[in-house]
């Protein structure tokens, strides 16, 4: 049997692939939206995608289910489950409790799992060529290492009410009634790990197993003295704020995600080109740089956003294609760079990449402006200090007098903000706070940015008590 994760730390996301020696045949489920990676697998190993699949109605990033079905004339497979409302609404052969997918000697059993979504499917694998008995979970959202799947997203993204505890009393059931009876051994893949907003305490240990899961993990000692009250609890307290664009994430992967097909090569724009795009309202110009090289000066207008571990995630805080059809513009060292980039924004979604630009020469360029944290406190201030961390920062400990509203809201409550007036960002980093930062000033907002970070402003704070106690 081939089995083969594939893994991204931007999303904190884990697609599989699953395949027979002895047929030629795979199954892929939970693809990304950039197939090649799956398509390179199945090449290198000699076999054929027959099969695309996922285990629920994703909301942090956008399937490319449709994607790699439509490439490779694979047979798509997706949840029936779920009941009215929650059912996918484009075609494609619906899975239900006990169904299975057969490649060659390899059976995907479908188990359905409700708790994070009520259309959840796991899927029970079985090595046929040496067993008869299943010995791999594929989890999705629903067990992970140490964790499990939060049941309240559809009320912080989807719009929906008060779901969260219908969804926790699903997820307890679903531990009783679908995890624990399995054998011990069974090797437990979930898809996701530490990072991911789909949980509050994910392990960065790629796989666990049930029997150190039922023993070890934090929801154990509920199910075994059938403390269901005492579980749905502690599972909904303390979850991470949920980025605004998972909802359109959700409703995106119900619907159907459009399916892209081969992609257009990236043009290299003369800067030039830019600047009269950006003046003309069509162009967005994304700055990947860090976010020091970026303090030393950046285009005017242009939205920060750093290319690393979390380009697609803070790409996602920043655009909202849903409402802004404007073409987009990559800072890339040359074009497979920009080729990567792109690929990493299609998993949120965001596909009008249409080139890159290599440097800024010609174009205006403007240093963005920093606050030292001794202006903040200096008497008589009267700033709108905006502190974008997620919401366990900001109770952890906050500079007094600032509002919360976590960076991957900000974009959809710029009501909430003055017109009037500066506003200070800050961050734990500072590299969400110059996202964010260049996000209202690309929306007509006066921001500075806290210089050095609320640790620095902390850090300060505690000497200053020091001298004089």
């Amino acid at each position: 049997m081939l089995f083969e994760r594939v893994y991204d730390g931007d999303l904190a996301h884990a697609s599989f692939v699953i395949g027979c020696q002895k047929s030629s045949e795979a199954v892929v489920v939970d693809a990304r939206r950039d197939i090649g990676v799956y398509l390179r697998l199945a090449e290198e190993n000699g076999m054929e995608v027959v099969g695309v699949t996922e285990t629920h109605i994703h909301a942090d990033y956008l399937s490319g289910s449709r994607e790699l079905a439509a490439a490779t004339g694979a047979r798509l497979y997706l949840s029936g489950e779920g009941g009215e409302g929650w059912q996918y609404e484009f075609e494609g052969e619906r899975l239900m409790d006990g169904d299975e997918i057969r490649i060659g000697n390899i059976r995907l059993k479908a188990l359905h799992t409700p708790g994070h979504t009520p259309e959840h499917l796991s899927f029970l694998v079985t090595d046929g060529g040496q067993t008869d008995e299943p010995g791999y979970l594929l989890s999705g959202d629903f067990v992970f290492v140490g964790d499990l799947g939060r049941p309240d997203l559809l009320d912080e993204a989807a719009g929906s009410e008060d779901t969260r505890f219908a969804g926790a009393s699903q997820m307890y059931r679903s531990l009783r009634e679908k995890f624990l009876p399995l054998p011990d051994y069974v090797q437990v893949h979930p898809g996701h790990g530490a990072g991911s907003a789909c949980g509050k305490s994910l392990g960065a240990v790629p796989s666990s197993t049930v029997g150190y899961e039922r023993l070890f993990s934090w929801w154990g000692r509920y199910l075994e003295s059938g403390d269901e009250e005492g579980f749905v609890k502690e599972l909904l307290s303390g979850q991470p704020d949920a980025p605004a664009y998972f909802g359109r994430m959700k409703r995106q992967n119900r619907g159907g995600p459009e399916v892209l097909g081969r992609p257009s090569p990236l043009r290299e724009y003369d800067p030039s080109e830019v600047e009269a795009g950006m003046e003309s309202g069509g162009l967005i110009l994304v700055d990947t740089r860090p976010v020091g090289s970026v303090h030393r000066g950046t285009v005017p207008g242009a939205l920060d956003v750093p290319y690393g571990k979390n380009f697609a995630s803070w790409a996602a805080w920043a655009i909202d294609p849903e409402v802004d059809g404007r073409e987009i513009v990559l800072l890339a060292t040359d074009a497979a760079d920009a080729s990567e980039m792109r690929n990493r924004l299609l998993w949120v979604g965001i596909d009008r990449v249409v080139g890159y630009v290599t440097g800024f020469e010609g174009l205006e360029e403007a240093v963005p402006r920093l606050l030292p944290p001794e202006d903040l406190d200096a008497p008589g201030g009267s700033a709108f200090v905006l502190d974008v961390r997620t919401k366990g920062e900001y109770e952890a400990g906050n500079i007094p007098g600032s509002e919360h509203i976590q960076g991957g809201r900000v974009l959809w409550n710029l009501d909430a903000l003055p017109r009037d007036g500066r506003i200070v960002t800050y961050c734990g980093s500072g590299a969400r706070s110059s996202v964010v930062a260049s996000v209202l000033r690309a929306n007509g907002f006066d921001v500075s940015e806290l210089d050095g970070t609320y640790g620095s402003w902390a850090s300060r704070q505690r000497r200053s008590v020091g001298a004089s106690a």
